[in-house]
């Protein structure tokens, strides 16, 4: 249908978590800003081209990714590349996303770097929201 947005499950949550105070204080307590862009992904996408859209933005971004096997939604703060970072090896281009959100979750920041940098970037997870049904807009449902 022509004109028609495609709306993923992800892009439902994220909205739905943008959209109430709480969700937003939650997500700026972890370095989010009103503005700041959000990366849609799926667990199986090539980190190297998610990092490729980050790249267009010219600035931190967040990064959204449903759980594949809890349906939780999940975010990264990705920094800009930055040359005082020490550097590490590129990822490989088999690398999938869910496995940059695994690492950060065990490890909590972590110095990456794609094939597109010069220099390397750092991501840090943010805790997953939970929200208290009072909290939420009449209609919104975080929890799938």
């Amino acid at each position: 249908m022509p004109g028609r947005l495609v709306r993923t499950r992800t892009a439902e949550l994220v909205t739905e978590l943008l959209g109430s105070r709480e969700g937003r204080n939650h997500l700026a307590a972890y370095g989010w800003v009103q503005g700041m862009p959000v990366i849609m992904t799926v667990p199986t996408e090539p980190v190297n081209e998610v990092m490729g859209l980050v790249s267009m933005h010219g600035r931190s971004v967040l990064v959204a990714m449903l759980d594949a096997g809890t349906d939780e939604l999940n975010f990264l703060h990705v920094s800009m590349p930055n040359p005082a970072l020490q550097s590490v090896d590129l990822e490989k281009d088999t690398d999938q996303i869910h496995e940059l959100f695994v690492r950060t979750k065990n490890r909590g920041s972590v110095t990456f770097r794609v094939k597109y940098w010069d220099s390397c970037a750092v991501a840090h997870p943010i805790p997953a929201f939970n929200a208290v049904p009072d909290t939420l807009r009449q209609g919104q449902h975080l929890n799938p």
